[in-house]
């Protein structure tokens, strides 16, 4: 069997799950389909905006389904018509088992996660906020409880202290790029092995909402800063800001740091204090800097722009 022989389906929809579609496609393999969300509206403006394996499918001209309904008799059709030999699945939803038990050789997912660790919709944001010193991927066949599959191959990289969620992902979606086509080769040269997850407790990684990345200035120092980073850039860390007149308004934070505290600074959670150009703010044991945030309706800035036209007194 060559690479063009082995008729594969894609699923996904975000930019982690392009990578490793562009390296199938640059890897010639045979991508009959992708199947990807449909269009939605997004943004101020609410444009109809198109999913990023769409916009790789289009340039690339490779046939495009977006089915509203995974269920959906029409799409089940459709992708029964394809006859696809395998289905692989990265950042998608959760597929019913009337599509993913249909093909020959069956469909397998790439997570972002060291499973049986972080099962769940934001593996890559809860490491990172519970402060884990590594992390990796994982390919796997799916089966009926979500993330819970037969392991194929699991591949680490190590988690700095000031890594944030966006440093870890992209490192993550080149090593998931290669892991898919390695994955995808070892099922056609017919030397694919799989392993059981381990049995015992899981860490969740459950989707992640606005009322959850609300900084609590009570953590330790370490935990704040874990929590900045690993909801950085995207969605975001967000707090109440007060400044000296009063005035309260919301703010993203980030990026912080516990390095180089000013000796013998003491702020109560959540005061805030300006010393030269640098910004700091008070946690349940010490400190931390604050380095890049957004004030509502404003672009992105480092602390020192932002003390010149803001003056806060407090966070909360």
């Amino acid at each position: 069997m060559t690479e063009k022989d082995l008729k594969i389906v894609f699923f996904g929809t975000p930019d982690f799950a392009v990578a490793s579609l562009d390296a199938l496609v640059k890897g010639g393999f045979n991508v009959a389909a992708a199947v990807t969300m449909p269009d939605k509206p997004a943004g101020r403006g609410k444009k109809i905006q198109m999913s990023d394996v769409k916009k790789y499918a289009l340039e690339h001209d490779i046939p495009l389904l977006q089915p509203e309904r995974l269920k959906a008799p029409e799409f089940v059709d459709a992708l029964r018509a394809i006859d696809a030999d395998l289905f692989i699945v990265i950042a998608f939803r959760m597929l019913p088992e009337v599509v993913w038990g249909m093909p020959r050789l069956g469909t397998f997912n790439l997570h972002a996660s060291l499973l049986p660790k972080y099962r769940g919709a934001a593996p890559i944001n809860h490491a990172v906020i519970n402060g884990e010193t590594e992390t990796g991927i994982t390919t796997f066949f799916l089966r009926h409880e979500i993330d819970t599959g037969d392991i194929i191959t699991r591949r680490a990289i190590p988690i700095g202290e000031d890594d944030n969620a966006g440093t870890i992902h992209d490192r993550l979606m080149e090593l998931g790029a290669e892991a898919v086509v390695d994955t995808v080769r070892a099922i056609i040269d017919g030397t694919l092995t799989t392993e059981p997850q381990p049995e015992g407790d899981f860490i969740p990684a459950p989707k992640i909402f606005k009322d959850t990345c609300r900084i609590d200035w009570t953590l330790p120092a370490e935990r704040l800063h874990n929590f900045v980073r690993g909801l950085a850039p995207y969605p975001a860390a967000w707090t109440k800001m007060v400044e000296a007149t009063g005035k309260p308004s919301d703010i993203k934070i980030f990026a912080t740091s516990r390095h180089d505290i000013p000796d013998g600074l003491s702020l109560a959670p959540g005061e805030a204090a300006v010393m030269g150009k640098r910004l700091f703010a008070g946690t349940s044991t010490a400190p931390v800097e604050i380095l890049r945030l957004q004030p509502a309706g404003k672009k992105a800035m480092p602390a020192d722009a932002f003390i010149l036209g803001y003056h806060p007194a407090k966070f909360q």
